[in-house]
């Protein structure tokens, strides 16, 4: 099959000043694209930028990013989180369940879709790759879509098949993806609260994890459980262990039974390589994987969560550090409810008891400003390094004295008095 390539620099005079265009997200950043678009920045004025997360430290590092560029983030990641608390930014909070419908109904219509996919097969299929999450709806619905084709980039199985014809315009590229690798941030205080999610666990679960070192920890801590399953929006290396050695097998699973389902990955080349046409593996759109209704539908559906603080009733904020945007409400709240309705299931949020300066994550009230992004009703079960704290029909002093018993010891003579001023001076 001959295909015509084009240059990204060529391909990228297709976006026009007032445009709102779509940045495939995480592991499939196409970052030969925006590096190209971004050299165009003198040309071009009022340019929206659509995301979730996006990796590449330095990518959106450029001078006076805002006389050209506004950045709408559906998700906050690191690289554009300057840009979003300031003036040439802002941040739309989203269920990422819900984030296909913005695109769908034209609520955020696309103009342009900047996507990254593997090569065409011979039938001229290409693959989302490591992120089919939003990106298959922002394809269907966008006016114009600019490929970057990249060898490296994993064929996965799922709903990211797509055809060369629905392509505007193809760029050919050879470059590794970015690669995080969770489990080198492990340390002893996520290994505790892992052992002790572990504990919660029950073979034949299905498992959900969010980003970050306590998923890869509680992963580490599964190897005796036995026939687990994996439904998640996201997935990293910690699973691939646990896969090779028997641990996850599916077979219990109601729905894709013998399939690990997933909206995207993120992790080093073995997990991209892990992927890479495996049928074992089923990448599909966000709002079915994200969708209450199938997450219940499998038994022992666990979800795994963190938090930046939890206050004494079981408010938890995981998207802001009070009025500063840190990151989003994702895909939290569809699989903490999804677990809570599952039979047998468990929604969990795990975080260390402090931050890294020693303050304490479980707080009388949340900071000023800061989002609520999973209610107390929401909560059953919070994990820190001093334990587990049930809160599921508890009352509001009852949940209080739940979490001070797990908060750290240094602040929970704090905590206590506290308490004490909120119940007993009413």
């Amino acid at each position: 099959m001959v295909v015509n390539y084009s240059t990204a620099e060529n391909a990228v005079k297709e976006i026009k000043s007032g445009q709102r265009v779509f940045v495939h997200g995480s592991a499939s950043t196409p970052m030969s694209l925006l590096r190209a678009l971004f050299k165009r920045s003198v040309e071009l004025k009022d340019v929206e930028l659509v995301s979730i997360t996006t990796l590449g430290d330095d990518l959106f590092n450029i001078p006076d990013f805002g006389a050209s560029f506004f950045m709408n983030s559906l998700f906050v990641s690191k690289n554009v989180r300057q840009i979003v608390n300031g003036t040439n930014g802002d941040y739309i909070p989203v269920f990422l369940s819900e984030i296909p419908i913005l695109f769908d109904k034209g609520i955020l219509a696309l103009d342009v879709a900047l996507i990254h996919v593997s090569e065409p097969d011979k039938h001229g299929f290409c693959s989302l790759g490591t992120s089919v999450d939003i990106a298959r709806s922002a394809v269907k619905n966008a006016k114009h879509i600019i490929a970057q084709v990249n060898k490296q980039m994993p064929r996965t199985h799922g709903d990211g098949i797509i055809h060369i014809s629905e392509i505007n315009t193809l760029v050919n590229v050879d470059e590794a993806l970015p690669e995080v690798n969770y489990g080198n941030r492990v340390d002893e205080t996520a290994m505790t609260i892992g052992r002790f999610c572990a504990e919660l666990i029950e073979d034949r679960s299905t498992l959900q994890m969010g980003i970050g070192a306590i998923p890869d920890a509680v992963l580490s801590c599964l190897r005796d459980h036995k026939d687990l399953g994996i439904h998640t929006e996201m997935f990293s290396d910690g699973v691939i262990p646990l896969v090779e050695t028997g641990v996850i097998t599916n077979k219990f699973k109601k729905k894709h039974r013998g399939k690990i389902v997933t909206g995207f990955a993120i992790g080093t080349r073995k997990l991209y390589d892990f992927v890479d046409d495996n049928p074992q593996v089923v990448f599909l759109e966000i709002d079915y994987v994200n969708d209450t209704k199938v997450i219940r539908a499998n038994p022992k559906a666990v979800s795994i969560n963190s938090a930046i603080e939890i206050d004494l009733t079981g408010q938890v904020c995981a998207d802001s550090i009070g009025t500063y945007q840190y990151s989003g409400v994702g895909g939290q709240i569809d699989f903490m409810r999804g677990a809570a309705l599952s039979e047998g299931g468990k929604p969990i949020i795990a975080l260390p008891s402090t931050t890294k300066t020693g303050e304490s994550k479980i707080v009388p009230f949340l900071k000023e400003g800061a989002g609520v992004v999973t209610t107390r009703a929401h909560v059953h079960y919070v994990v820190t390094e001093y334990g587990v704290a049930y809160l599921f029909g508890k009352n509001l002093r009852q949940r209080a004295m739940a979490l001070i018993a797990i908060a750290h010891p240094m602040h929970r003579e704090w905590l206590e008095k506290e308490v004490i001023k909120r119940f007993d001076m009413k």
